[in-house]
């Protein structure tokens, strides 16, 4: 740098101004987002939104709410004037949604904008029309309670920005989230939007989740949702969960609410997840509407310009509280996947609600040679086998077509893992050395997992080379495919993390000693596997997320034969 050169100098004001819109305004939606939660902020039972191509157009936020005066009108659009924070302590027990003084400070300096609004005392309001920093307007209008925005040109004076918009189809629905958002969390409070002329659609106030979820995503999806109401200490979580095995294909139906702001957050996302864990089919996310409450001096709401993300004092807490509380309710909702027919409405799901005990770990698991009893519990009748692959039973409920190799992979499962928790492997010396060459990556898997196979009651001894030979296995296994469980396991070694990493080598052993497709089973082997799969805890899945039974309700049937 050469000596005595001034390189740094301060930002002109209009430019300062626009750097930091772009913080806080990113698109239409944003400009939205921040309209709406001032008019909840303000009291409003009902906000109307109007769009035109997408919000890039215009943009007008309309609501019932306490309104501004004259004065309160001028001081609006100056940067970090708020009505809702004082003092520093203030900052520690954020109870609004906003707070910052920048929202309509950064919208007007990048659009046209006209605020009309009024406390509804003489009918009368203030008008005040800019365009970017500057005033074009203000004066005083009939008026009533309340408060319009109308912002028009977006980025009008930053074509670099403006330029980076998406389609109106995509703008708009960022904006119909946000909304369903808001929706959500506020019941009493009706919300309406219109986009080009067209009503998206008009949510009236209604008084419970329950009734605003049904306005939102119909009886389908509310039929599929249990609720949750789980406290601990000071904290609370409340809402609506997805009932297993049912999933979604994506994660887009699960929102989560921090004191009724709606937040993005690694550790609810997380806790919710693995709430579920073993109890969704295959590839299938579940559905939650979440309400999070926290005492407002335990969670920091300050942690992103645009307020979407929250930082807790106590992570675990509130991992513990989501886990738990969204647990009892998949343990409680447990059920069997009802199969409907095309025409008709869903019937009435039945859930298992037998609790029985778990096998005995002390039972061999080989090849389903027990002696069989006359009674299953439950009512079961098993009818025969279809395709060699599917156990064919009834109860008084209708009829159950159970997969044989999902079923005995589940009962294994669980038989193995009470085997594990109690560290009590039986091992077994193969009679004669079961040798295998090892490919590179199977090797460099052995090292990374030898002691948790080593404690599962495998041993095995190098040869010279990636030569090895198995010397002892699980006695619940038979040697004619110790080998091939063995080598399997070595395939993909799955998690990093210890405690998934043997849940993950229990289900693959487990599903490499099941009954396979295509593989003949005898009445009493079909009975018992029966009645074991109905002690399980979770009858309806296997240990890899594929379902076990479906059944067809005998009101299914009857209405499908015009009974």
């Amino acid at each position: 740098m050469t000596a005595g050169k001034q390189k740094i100098r301060i930002l002109p004001p209009g430019l300062s101004v626009k750097i930091a819109a772009g913080e806080v305004i990113e698109c239409p939606d944003s400009v939205v987002k921040e309209l709406v939660e001032n008019a909840l902020d303000a009291e409003a039972t009902d906000i109307r939104v109007v769009l035109l191509e997408g919000g890039k157009g215009s943009i007008q936020v309309t609501d019932n709410g306490l309104g501004m005066s004259p004065e309160d009108a001028g001081l609006c659009f100056e940067r970090h004037s708020t009505s809702k924070i004082q003092t520093d302590e203030d900052l520690n027990a954020i109870a609004t949604l906003g707070f910052r003084g920048e929202a309509l400070a950064s919208i007007s300096s990048v659009s046209r904008m006209t605020l009309q609004t009024g406390t509804g005392e003489d009918g009368n309001g203030t008008r005040i029309r800019r365009e970017g920093e500057k005033v074009r307007e203000t004066c005083t209008v009939a008026f009533p309670r309340g408060t319009s925005l109308v912002v028009r040109d977006l980025f009008f004076n930053l074509p670099a920005r403006k330029k980076f918009l998406r389609t109106d189809r995509a703008e708009l629905s960022r904006i119909v989230k946000t909304l369903t958002h808001c929706a959500l969390a506020h019941p009493d409070v009706g919300f309406s939007l219109t986009h080009d002329g067209r009503q998206t659609f008009h949510y009236p106030v209604v008084q419970t989740l329950k009734e605003r979820l049904f306005q939102i995503y119909g009886k389908e999806t509310l039929a599929n949702l249990a609720e949750v109401d789980f406290s601990a200490g000071d904290l609370a979580v409340k809402g609506y969960v997805s009932v297993p095995p049912k999933g979604r294909r994506d994660r887009k139906r699960q929102i989560f609410f921090v004191n009724g702001r709606p937040v993005r957050d690694k550790t609810l996302q997380a806790a919710f997840s693995q709430a579920y864990r073993g109890y969704l089919e295959k590839d299938q996310f579940a559905e939650g509407y979440l309400f999070l409450t926290v005492p407002l001096s335990e969670v920091d709401v300050n942690v992103h310009p645009a307020k979407s993300e929250v930082r807790f004092r106590d992570n675990r807490a509130v991992f513990q509280l989501i886990f738990h509380g969204v647990e009892q309710v998949v343990l409680r909702s447990l059920g069997l996947k009802e199969i409907y027919s095309p025409s008709g409405d869903p019937s009435p799901k039945h859930w298992i609600s037998e609790k029985k005990r778990p096998p005995s770990p002390s039972q061999s698991a080989n090849g389903l040679t027990f002696p069989h009893e006359s009674a299953p519990p439950g009512g079961r009748r098993v009818l025969g086998q279809h395709n060699q692959a599917y156990i064919i039973a009834v109860d008084e409920d209708g009829l159950l077509i159970i997969d044989q190799h999902n079923a005995h992979e589940r009962v294994l499962f669980e038989r193995f893992a009470a085997v594990d928790r109690e560290k009590k492997w039986p091992r077994k010396m193969a009679l004669l050395s079961l040798l295998f060459e090892l490919t590179p990556s199977q090797e460099l898997a052995l090292q990374d997992i030898l002691p948790l196979l080593e404690g599962m009651g495998f041993r095995v001894e190098p040869m010279g080379g990636r030569s090895c030979a198995l010397r002892e296995y699980p006695d619940m296994i038979g040697e004619s495919e110790a080998r091939d469980i063995f080598l399997s396991l070595l395939e993909d070694p799955g998690e990093k993390d210890l405690a998934k990493q043997r849940e993950h080598l229990l289900a693959t052993m487990a599903c490499k000693a099941a009954v396979k497709y295509g593989e003949f089973l005898s009445r009493e082997k079909m009975e018992y596997l029966t009645e074991q799969l109905f002690l399980t805890e979770n009858p309806a899945l296997c240990p890899h997320g594929r379902p076990i039974v479906i059944r067809i309700s005998n009101r299914e049937i009857e209405k499908s034969l015009k009974r």
